[in-house]
């Protein structure tokens, strides 16, 4: 069955549609010769019954940016799955952030007709309306950013542990406890939640060295112009700074840049995401260590998850909420740690998966058959995430 763009939003929400390709085709039974009087008298549908996932659905996956890299690798994971899965899958969002376009777009969704909806949530003012959709009867799963009152489980990193590894494998190489200096931090999007609880981590680690002065969080904005800037302004007003970290996807790209362009002012860069462009700063030396929070999982795990109980093929009550670990990535120029026993990885073959959604696919297949197969085993109350 041919998997097509079954919906265009309105332009007054100045959306960017990203719809995936592909097909996945249903494979009948192999008959033996002496039983294929009786296969020919079997109903047309009895293919449907040996396979799942036989007939499409209609699922829509919203993010708060779209065209980031990160946001991205998500939305591959999520076109992976509806490859997978047979799903009719539409991709949209906002340019960047907004929560009340994002709301938009799920509502919009819903009345043309989509059975169940991932979404990351920016802000609390989705929620009310986010609730209601799921008082209606159409299942929603939160990832990568969440609001807790929204009746709807969460795909992600667990965010305060998240904040804890970075700070710690950044006052690791400023020299550990007997550390001293200045370690600037910078948000992104101050006053999200995942993000917010990543700050508190990293500023729970570096306390551990009493000489280190923590400077912000401050907020560095998103688009990657902005990001910059934002960063420079800040070494440039504390050139002595002995590190920067930053709590978003741009932050690594932004910081490499701002080393090599000031040589002179050498300082430790930590972050989060393991973008090609993350990847390639890592590589030449000019930032140390970026945590991926498995962005495939972040993607196919909720399309998978509505697929499930929307073909009815859970009793899982998603409307109670609760928390599934998408895993930590730790990534330096010298090791690659991944989450869930995954094969080991060299930082070149991470380079590799960084650029290829296929190979990256083709790499999670263990996850797949495992704990994203297995979900409903996986799930735990929400505030684990943040704990």
């Amino acid at each position: 069955m041919n998997r097509r763009r079954w919906l265009a939003l309105p332009a007054v929400f100045a959306l960017v549609v990203a719809a995936c390709g592909g097909s996945t085709a249903t494979t009948a039974p192999t008959t033996a010769p002496e039983s294929q009087a009786a296969a020919t008298e079997a109903p047309a549908s009895a293919s449907a019954t040996t396979d799942p996932n036989a007939t499409p659905i209609k699922l829509g996956f919203v993010t708060h940016v779209i065209g980031n890299p990160f946001i991205q690798q998500i939305i591959d994971g999520a076109n992976a799955a509806a490859k997978d899965l047979n799903v009719d899958l539409q991709v949209t969002g906002p340019e960047g952030g907004d929560a009340d376009a994002q709301l938009k777009a799920v509502q919009s969704l819903v009345a043309a007709g989509a059975q169940g909806i991932a979404t990351s949530v920016p802000g609390e003012s989705m929620a009310s309306g986010l609730n209601d959709i799921i008082d209606s009867g159409v299942p929603i799963v939160q990832f990568n950013l969440l609001v807790t009152s929204v009746k709807a489980p969460y795909v992600g990193e667990r965010s305060v542990e998240s904040g804890r590894i970075l700070g710690a494998k950044v006052l690791e190489k400023l020299g550990g406890e007997s550390a001293t200096g200045k370690v600037i931090i910078g948000n992104c999007f101050p006053g999200f939640p995942v993000l917010e609880n990543r700050a508190r981590g990293v500023q729970e680690s570096l306390g551990k060295a009493a000489g280190i002065q923590i400077l912000g969080p401050f907020d560095v904005k998103v688009a990657a112009n902005e990001n910059y800037a934002a960063w420079e302004a800040l070494l440039s007003a504390n050139p002595d700074a002995k590190a920067l970290v930053g709590l978003c996807a741009p932050d690594i790209a932004s910081l490499g840049k701002l080393q090599a362009a000031n040589a002179d002012k050498p300082f430790v860069s930590g972050g989060y995401d393991l973008t090609a462009e993350n990847l390639a700063e890592i590589k030449a030396g000019t930032a140390y260590v970026s945590l991926g929070q498995t962005p495939f999982m972040q993607g196919y795990l909720p399309v998978k998850m509505l697929a499930d109980k929307v073909r009815g093929l859970v009793d899982t009550d998603l409307s109670k909420g609760g928390f599934l670990d998408a895993g930590t990535e730790i990534v330096t120029a010298d090791s690659v740690t991944e989450p869930y026993n995954l094969p080991p990885l060299t930082f070149a073959q991470l380079e590799e998966l960084a650029a290829s959604p296929e190979k990256t696919r083709e790499y999670y297949q263990p996850l797949v058959d495992n704990q994203i197969a297995n979900w409903t085993t996986l799930v735990e109350p929400i505030e684990n995430e943040s704990k």
